[in-house]
């Protein structure tokens, strides 16, 4: 093992280790940008809301917004009334024509499986809604 330097051929010129340190720091360059890029280059399917207080000062009431509600035996409401989960989207258009500002409300209860709470998410967007609130217990 020589410890004097990097080994050298016979004929005394040439170098017979490959030096990794540029290598190196290239990768760890490219590690920092993909680490600085990486969260501008995410996109949250969702945008959530958090409510405030007073906000509902000068927006339309509650009773012109539609309401939409999912029990733990997945039975789905639209303003109070019960629907069938092929009329859901046509229902929920229709209430949302009537509505001044296009907010939804969607109360599901704990025991209400998340995916038909993300079908109803999708289903009110793809109808029209301009807002949706996700109220919990």
């Amino acid at each position: 093992m020589n410890l004097h330097g990097p080994k050298r051929a016979a004929s005394g010129g040439a170098i017979t280790e490959i030096n990794v340190t540029p290598l190196v720091d290239v990768c760890l360059v490219l590690v920092i940008i993909f680490m600085v890029i990486a969260p501008m280059a995410m996109q949250s399917g969702i945008e959530v809301a958090g409510s405030k207080a007073g906000a509902a000062k000068g927006e339309a009431a509650l009773s012109e917004n539609v309401t939409v509600v999912l029990d733990e035996k997945d039975r789905v409401t639209v303003n109070g009334r019960a629907v069938a989960w092929k009329e859901f989207g046509d229902r929920v258009a229709a209430a949302l024509k009537k509505s001044k500002d296009g907010l939804v409300s969607v109360d599901a209860t704990p025991k209400a499986e998340v995916g038909r709470v993300v079908e109803i998410l999708d289903t009110v967007k793809q109808r029209g809604a301009r807002r949706v609130a996700l109220l919990n217990h």
